[in-house]
């Protein structure tokens, strides 16, 4: 196979795995976007998390949320729990790595915030953490996975919403991810600020 024949195929295999994914994913997509919108209206933030390409996904998520996305708005309250390199090192090294996210949230979450938890597996110890601590703050849960949902599955209380991409493939997966947070992102400001069409 030469290479263009490879970049097609996994343009094709993305779009495939895309088009299985919308009539499963399209009402979670809309609860969720709905639930972070009561809870920023309701005076709440949102509070993501996730390890290596998730975690860029929850940075991704907190800086259109922060700044904008392609609108005009104010910023919106949305914290990335993977970007404060002293404070995730000081918990790995005094308590573990599992707790990274834990403590944090312990720390800033309150009854009314939600916690966006990704994890392609549905497994990350930390993110599972994440989540366990998200339930004692009395927060709702928007878990993002993948691979069945994995122990994160397991987690979901009544109100949490669950997002998982039904696919082998963490690339894949992760690419859908990416759609889901732009279309939070677009359903969130759609809800704010009306259609912009």
């Amino acid at each position: 196979m030469n290479l263009n024949q490879r970049i097609e195929r996994l343009f094709q295999e993305s779009i495939a795995t895309k088009q299985r994914c919308l009539p499963l994913l399209a009402q979670p997509i809309r609860e969720a976007a709905e639930a972070m919108v009561q809870s920023l209206l309701g005076g709440g933030k949102v509070l993501a998390c996730g390890n290596g390409g998730s975690a860029g996904d929850a940075q991704h998520f907190s800086s259109e949320m922060l700044n904008r996305f392609e609108r005009e708005r104010p910023g919106l309250p949305a914290i990335a729990l993977t970007t404060d390199t002293p404070t995730l090192t000081s918990i790995s090294n005094d308590y573990a790595f599992a707790e990274v996210f834990a403590k944090q949230i312990s720390a800033l979450g309150h009854p009314g915030d939600i916690l966006l938890a990704i994890s392609t597996s549905g497994n990350s110890r930390n993110v599972v953490r994440a989540v366990e601590a998200a339930e004692e703050q009395q927060m709702k849960v928007v878990i993002l996975s993948g691979k069945g949902g994995g122990k994160l599955s397991s987690l979901r209380r009544e109100g949490d919403i669950e997002i998982c991409v039904e696919s082998g493939s963490t690339a894949r997966i992760q690419e859908v991810h990416l759609l889901i947070i732009h279309c939070l992102c677009d359903l969130i400001d759609t809800q704010l600020l009306g259609d912009a069409d």
